[in-house]
């Protein structure tokens, strides 16, 4: 087991690679990046007021005035759209203060020295390091996965069997058709449901519309903490085990089902054994094989799938919410950092779910593969 554990450790180094450089290389060469945003701020300032400003303001955003030309009235061509008019001292200027000013290639190996010691650099936008962001966000989409999918396993599990055991009965087909429903609309579309019915939207005040806790968080008393994060968090938790129980209902129901039309099921019948004790003693460890097993990967599919649009609606400041405005101002090092935790964190939830099975199954020997 050792020996497999060392591979897939391994084997996350060329993943991780390939993931980061051809993402870099397509963003890298996309339009409307950070100078490009820039030089449209800057193409109606003067060229010693934009020196002025880009000197004097650091990480600032510098807001255009309109109206202004460029210096001495002389086009200058550069590769950025709206930089006419715009001194070539101001566009090397631009592109130093956001790490453009060395070679694309050069980036590249920057890049990826960095990230072998964890140093992602500075948010281009947030005057802060992109660890200390990561670190801030990463618990809040943490608690939002690890909640949706505890409450996901403790609906689905027992819906299933129930199911399976009464399989072809009307709870089973009632039950399918609320199933089916909710695997057809999306999540955010409950979320936004939710909204409307219990944050203020139409009709009910009940629950709060974003945030994790409460401005008056810090003088509240332990209880009172617990209580405000369980209510700030309890619409986002829902809507994402309502959009994701389906899929886990449905495993659950046909692993039990298959186990429990194999024949050693039918000799256990014939012993006399009933049908209580055939399920817990002789069905159970079988059928939940793959379903305790997909524990990490249930959990990444909340973490990549559900967070962010769950964060985007509800205002969450996690990981998910963090990369999405990181992508709507192009703030590179925020971007490329949020994509390297989200991709290292699945290959290890992913090594963990395949050690999970030898857990629940001692028969299993990954040690025993070649690959």
């Amino acid at each position: 087991m050792t020996r497999y554990i060392i591979r897939r450790v391994l084997l996350m180094i060329p993943t991780l690679w390939a993931i980061i450089t051809l993402n870099f290389f397509i963003v890298q060469i996309a339009p409307g990046g950070p100078v490009d945003q820039a030089v449209a701020n800057l193409s109606g300032i003067k060229t010693s007021a934009a020196m002025e400003q880009i000197s004097g303001q650091g990480r600032k955003e510098i807001a255009p005035t309109p109206g202004a030309g460029g210096a001495g009235g002389k086009e200058q061509p550069s590769m950025y759209r709206g930089a006419r008019g715009l001194d070539p001292e101001v566009i090397a200027a631009i592109k130093k203060r956001y790490g453009f000013d060395k070679p694309l290639i050069v980036r590249y190996f920057d890049m990826l020295r960095q990230y072998i010691v964890f140093d992602f650099g500075d948010s281009l936008f947030r005057g802060r390091t992109v660890v200390a962001l990561i670190i801030e966000r990463m618990p809040v989409s943490i608690t939002i996965g690890l909640w949706s999918t505890f409450l996901i396993y403790l609906v689905s599990i027992p819906l299933g069997i129930r199911k399976a055991v009464r399989h072809g009965s009307r709870f089973d087909l009632w039950s399918s058709t609320m199933v089916i429903l909710g695997n057809t609309i999306p999540t955010f579309l409950f979320a936004i449901i939710l909204i409307i019915f219990f944050a203020g939207g139409s009709y009910l005040k009940i629950f709060p519309l974003r945030g994790l806790v409460s401005n008056g968080f810090d003088s509240l008393s332990l209880l009172g903490k617990i209580g405000d994060y369980l209510w700030h968090i309890c619409l986002p938790v829902v809507a994402e085990v309502i959009g994701g129980f389906a899929t886990l209902t449905m495993l659950t129901k046909n692993s039990f089902l298959e186990e429990i039309n194999k024949q050693y099921v039918m000799t256990a019948r014939a012993k006399g054994l009933t049908e209580r004790a055939i399920l817990r003693k002789h069905v159970f460890r079988n059928a939940m094989l793959l379903v305790i097993a997909g524990f990490p990967s249930a959990l990444i599919g909340m973490l990549f799938s559900g967070s962010v649009l769950i964060e985007v609606i509800f205002s969450l400041n996690g990981l998910g919410l963090l990369g999405f405005e990181a992508t709507m101002q192009r703030d590179y090092p925020v971007m490329f950092g949020t994509l390297y935790m989200f991709t290292l964190l699945g290959l290890l939830l992913g090594l963990l779910g395949d050690l999970t099975y030898t857990v629940v199954d001692p028969r299993i020997d990954f040690e025993s593969r070649r690959t």
